[in-house]
C-alpha cells in the first residue's frame, strides 16, 4: 500500500482502501499526530462500512519508497 494516496493532497496513508472480502469501502480508524507521521512497523487499522470487517495493516519499508 502506498504511503501517499493520490486523490488526496496529505502525507500519510490512504484514508480509504478496497475491502478484500467484499469490496466495499475500508475507512482508516488510525490517527497519526502531525508531529508523529507513521513510521515502519507501526499498524494501520481499517474497518470495512460495508461488511464491518477490520484490516490491520503493517507499515513498512516498500511504503516510503
Amino acid at each position: 500500500m502506498p504511503m501517499q494516496d493520490p486523490t488526496s493532497s496529505r502525507d500519510g496513508p490512504p484514508p480509504t482502501i478496497v475491502c478484500v472480502d467484499c469490496g466495499g469501502t475500508a475507512h482508516l480508524l488510525t490517527r497519526f499526530r502531525d508531529d508523529e507521521p507513521p513510521e515502519p512497523g507501526d499498524r494501520l487499522i481499517y474497518r470495512c462500512e460495508d461488511c464491518n470487517d477490520r484490516w490491520d495493516l503493517i507499515v513498512d519499508e516498500e511504503d516510503f519508497r
